[in-house]
Order: C-alpha cells, then structure tokens, then sequence
C-alpha cells in the first residue's frame, strides 16, 4: 500500500507497550483499543497485530497488491475507487484500485486492519509508533504521502460484516487515589456537569471543560508520580483531563477518577466540541464491563473464523 495524500493525524499502532512505564518509556497504542481488537478479529488476526490509526481527516492509499481489510472505530466515509465502503465490513481489493478514506461521519480514531497485518518490525515488544520519543511504527513517526506500507500477506477473504459498538450516554469511571481529597461539591459537580472535549486535545490527553470547578477541600502537595492512561487529573484550574494512549509515564496533579478500561476507546471516541458526562460505578461493575468487551471480540472471533 502507498499512501497518496494524506491530511490528518495517522500512525502505526497496535495495543501498546506494556511493562516499561517504570524506565520512562509510556505505552502508546491505539486510542481505540477495542475497535482494534474488533477489526483485527474480522480479519481473522491476532488481537495485537499492528493496525493503520487515523484520526479525523482525510487518506487516500494506492493499493499495490490485492489485500483483505476493514474499517472500524469511527465511522468514516470511504470508498475504494468509486464504491462506497461499510464500516466494521471485510472488503476484498484487488492491485491497482484506490482506497479513499475521506471524513470521520461519527467519532475521532479510525483502523484500517489487513489480513495478516501491516509488516512492521517491533521494538520493545510493540510495533505502536511512540511519537514523543521518536520510535516504533514507520520511521518512529507519523505516517505521511509517499510512505510505503508493507502487508505480511496477500489473501482474500469472504465479505462479512459485525456490529459497532455504539458509545453510550455516560462514560463509566471509579474513584482513584485523591477522590476523598476533592469537595462534596466536586463529587456531585464530576457527575452532574456535561463536560466539553477542547480541540486542545491530542493522544496525550483529552482537556475537558465545563461549567462547573472541581474544587479541592484544601490545598494539597503531592510528588511527582506514576499515572497511566484514563486517569483523570485535576490541574489547579478545577477543569478536567483524561490521560490517554500517549500518556506521560509520571505526573503531580490529582486524581479524581479514572475511566474504566471497558470504556476508555468510547472515550477516545467523542468529537472535539462533543460532550459527555461520567457515571460512577465500582470495581465489581468495572470488572464485569471489561468482561462484556471480551465476549464481544469472542463473538467476532468465532463468527469471523467459520467464514
């Protein structure tokens, strides 16, 4: 595949790199780890097999070898030539056609998956792009026109289609380590407010604003330290953030909460100028969530594997 034009935040990414937070070195990986796992599912792939990210604008990619692939996460428009592609759908390309990926219709963070993956060599066990550090994916870079993206297979697949996971209305969150340190007022204000997504936002961190503060009881001093994806930190300024893929590996601010893992891809998902609100729940509930993901790349899996 050879990318043609492109305009718009693109990377190489599969689930992280996990188990080297403690050397300084953050996880990256996809925002959307469960539309990744969904798609390398359709594709009869491992769960971990590296995948093309792109985030809202447009791509157009030569296809120079016939390939089986999906779109999945955001629903985008997309074409291959001049027919109108399906989201969440195995379509079969053939050499010589062109892929246009052209506008995110709902959502931030696409996939492109292929069967059998994009050829990419891994460091430190994962072949995400960590962008801060320069390594990882293509050139340890975003992806841009004229790059040449190696497939590790040529095959055609069965056209088949599965669901999308659809975001719900509330984003489901526990307490973390300082919830006790924040005012009742912030408790309730956390919950109650419509919290806005800032176009300030990137793979780092999601900056939320609203109309309400989330206010300490009284000052607190804390040290530098560790913080990973979908914590939710408190800067002085009482307006939220949600850590994400390319989270700093360390951090002093507070912590109110945390997004649940089942839903921090749904989290990754919600537009600039979208709102969402949290829903508090406990670890039992968070630990039943994350169980219900898994049945439903499971579900994929098996029905992908008998087509």
């Amino acid at each position: 595949m050879n990318i043609l034009t492109l305009n718009a935040p693109s990377s190489i990414q599969d689930l992280g790199r996990l188990g080297y937070r403690s050397m300084g070195v953050g996880s990256s990986g996809a925002m959307d780890g469960w539309a990744l796992q969904a798609g390398n599912a359709l594709m009869k792939n491992p769960p971990n097999t590296p995948a093309l990210e792109l985030a809202l604008g447009s791509m157009t990619i030569a296809i120079t070898e016939d390939v089986s692939f999906c779109i999945t996460g955001a629903l985008y428009e997309a074409y291959l030539d001049d027919e109108r592609l399906a989201g969440y759908w195995r379509i079969n390309a053939k050499k010589g056609q062109t892929l246009k990926l052209q506008r995110p219709i709902d959502g931030m963070y696409s996939y492109l998956c292929v069967h059998g993956g994009f050829a990419v060599a891994p460091i430190l066990q994962s072949t995400s792009t960590n962008l801060s550090a320069g390594f990882g994916g293509i050139y340890g870079r975003a992806l841009q026109a004229g790059d040449s993206l190696a497939l590790n297979t040529a095959t055609h697949l069965p056209s088949i289609g599965v669901a999308r996971l659809t975001r719900p209305e509330t984003i489901r969150i526990i307490k973390s380590s300082e919830y006790e340190n924040f005012t009742s007022a912030a408790h309730t204000a956390l919950l109650e407010t419509a919290w806005q997504l800032q176009t300030s936002s990137n793979r780092m961190g999601y900056r939320l604003a609203g109309a309400a503060t989330l206010d300490l009881s009284e000052p607190l001093q804390m040290p530098s330290h560790g913080v990973d994806r979908g914590m939710i930190q408190v800067p002085p300024q009482g307006q939220p953030i949600v850590l994400m893929a390319d989270a700093q590996t360390t951090g002093g601010y507070p912590k109110i909460a945390a997004v649940i893992d089942a839903d921090i891809g749904l989290m990754a998902q919600i537009a600039f100028g979208k709102s969402c609100r949290f829903e508090l729940i406990d670890a039992e509930q968070a630990f039943l969530a994350q169980q219900h993901r898994q049945r439903y790349i499971h579900e994929i899996q098996e029905y992908a594997n008998e087509h």
